[in-house]
């Protein structure tokens, strides 16, 4: 997958925004969390880590970096809803995870994905992710268990 990342602009935040999923991947929708929204598309609040990936010209997902203790790096991404489950998760991923360690010299990712969310969980282990432990966490309006993996 050749893809090409830019800093996010406003137009793309709010597109990314509207993004639905299917049912239960409408979990990540940004709507579902009013605080997580205003995190990403306020431009005052976003991220300056975060990055848009273009294929083709198409805007197809998206990558916030979260920079720890360098050179460990916290990583948030999301594919498109139309491009997401068919096939091209760990294509995705090893973009994402070339693109942070060029750019900010990282050996060591972190990130952390709902535990209902095996076909993400199966992709992040494909590309040599290790599941660490599991929390709960407060998020669109109820309490979810996370599970928090690192490469």
């Amino acid at each position: 997958m050749k893809v090409q990342w830019t800093p996010a602009t406003q137009q793309e935040a709010e597109k990314i925004a509207a993004w639905k999923y299917p049912a239960p991947y409408d979990f990540y929708d940004m709507t579902a969390d009013e605080e997580d929204l205003e995190l990403f598309i306020n431009p005052e609040k976003r991220s300056p880590h975060t990055y848009i990936a273009h294929q083709g010209g198409e805007l197809i997902g998206f990558l916030t970096v979260d920079v720890k203790d360098h050179p460990t790096v916290d990583l948030g991404l999301g594919m498109h809803p139309d491009e997401a489950g068919k096939g091209q998760g760990e294509s995705f991923v090893h973009s994402c995870l070339c693109f942070v360690r060029e750019r900010y010299q990282a050996d060591s990712f972190t990130l952390s994905v709902a535990t209902f969310n095996e076909r993400a969980i199966a992709v992040y282990e494909r590309v040599g992710f290790k599941r660490t432990h599991t929390f709960t966490q407060a998020t669109n309006g109820g309490h979810y268990e996370f599970l928090s993996m690192e490469k």
